[in-house]
């Protein structure tokens, strides 16, 4: 009997048959990698979890008065665990205002919730659990929106995706709704490397677990004595990759897929993409759209930026 393949599946498939391999990051976050990235979060190297923490600690009130209506509904795409979100609705009116946290994982959803709860009491609390791309339209409504797309998200996208990205949620705001982006800004190779090859090992760990997933759930056999984790980081472009690394020429089977894959030494695989930026690449992104550049607020060290656009 013929099943069919899952999204995962398919998605492997398509992207070790490449002639330039890749991973969809997206796979990074089974319970192991949501494990893991909650640890590289608290790394020193890891600038820009504390970096945006100090923008919505210290000016989150500031910010807050921007965003304000009589009433509001603050909708956050890949809310995470939280805990930078709180910092900024603490300054919100809880009576007058429900926050919609939007995260593909269910069990992501139910924790933010509660936790949200216990932090922010009487706050209006409404999860949704699915892919923030595909719930674009069932955000419409009457009610004033403000959208948080914190964490430097964006920059996991190509500027043509990010573009597509935008222009998809100005469709869907209203005149007056507003957008707060969190986004990483370009700085020196020095600073931003460390970030995404730490000493620990924790981010290659993050990385290589791709294919401890990839082994358990789709009947792989990857060696991962055989691969290692490379960054690299263009200030030029500012633009930060991860790679898995193939050590020696090697073939690795996928029981699902039914088919094997061939590596060369050295070859690459292709797993995450970090976009950095300045003001010239968002107006370049925001470029046909109704959305406006209000407000921009950054950390001391102007490591990172959370931008407010207003649409008009």
């Amino acid at each position: 009997m013929i099943t069919e393949k899952t999204l995962f599946a398919q998605h492997v498939e398509k992207g070790l048959s490449a002639p330039s391999k890749f991973l969809s990051s997206m796979y990074f976050y089974d319970k192991k990698g949501e494990a893991l990235f909650r640890e590289i979060m608290n790394l020193e190297e890891y600038y820009l979890t504390n970096s945006e923490m100090e923008i919505l600690m210290f000016q989150g009130h500031e910010i807050a008065q921007l965003l304000k209506d009589e009433e509001v509904e603050i909708i956050e795409l890949g809310a995470g665990d939280g805990i930078k979100t709180k910092e900024l609705l603490r300054h919100f009116d809880k009576k007058n205002t429900v926050y919609r946290p939007i995260d593909i994982s269910e069990q992501a959803i139910i924790d933010i919730s509660k936790k949200m709860s216990e932090w922010i009491p009487n706050l209006q609390v409404k999860g949704v659990c699915g892919d923030y791309f595909k719930m674009l339209d069932q955000l419409k409504s009457d009610a004033k929106k403000v959208i948080l797309f914190l964490g430097s998200n964006l920059g996991n996208m190509s500027d043509d995706q990010a573009k597509g990205f935008i222009h998809q949620l100005n469709n869907v705001m209203q005149k007056g709704d507003q957008l707060m982006l969190g986004l990483d800004l370009i700085k020196s190779k020095d600073i931003v490397l460390p970030a995404y090859s730490d000493s620990k090992g924790i981010t290659a760990e993050f990385n290589l677990n791709l294919l401890d997933r990839i082994n358990k759930e789709l009947g792989g056999n990857f060696d991962r004595t055989q691969f290692e984790h490379v960054a690299t980081y263009s200030e030029h472009e500012g633009i930060a990759k991860s790679y898995i690394k193939s050590k020696v020429d090697q073939t690795v089977t996928i029981e699902e897929n039914e088919k094997s894959y061939h590596f060369k030494k050295d070859e690459l695989i292709h797993t995450e993409i970090s976009r950095k930026y300045d003001l010239d690449i968002i107006r370049n992104i925001i470029e046909g759209t109704s959305l406006h550049l209000d407000y921009q607020f950054t950390d001391n060290k102007q490591y990172f930026t959370d931008l407010v656009l207003t649409k008009k």
